[in-house]
């Protein structure tokens, strides 16, 4: 199992208002829309593996 770090992160109040927004619209917590967030663009951008793909 993963073990998640904690760490602050400052966003701007307009920035922050938009995602929490976001995560309600699609039913996640805050945290949780920001981990998605960073997850898909590590991803995309070929940063971080995709788990249950083959290589």
């Amino acid at each position: 199992m993963a073990v998640k770090k904690p760490f602050a992160l400052r966003l701007d109040a307009e920035m922050m208002k938009a995602v929490e927004k976001w995560a309600a619209d699609e039913f996640r917590s805050t945290n949780g829309q920001l981990e998605w967030i960073i997850s898909k663009a590590l991803k995309e951008n070929g940063r971080l593996k995709s788990k249950g793909k083959p290589e």
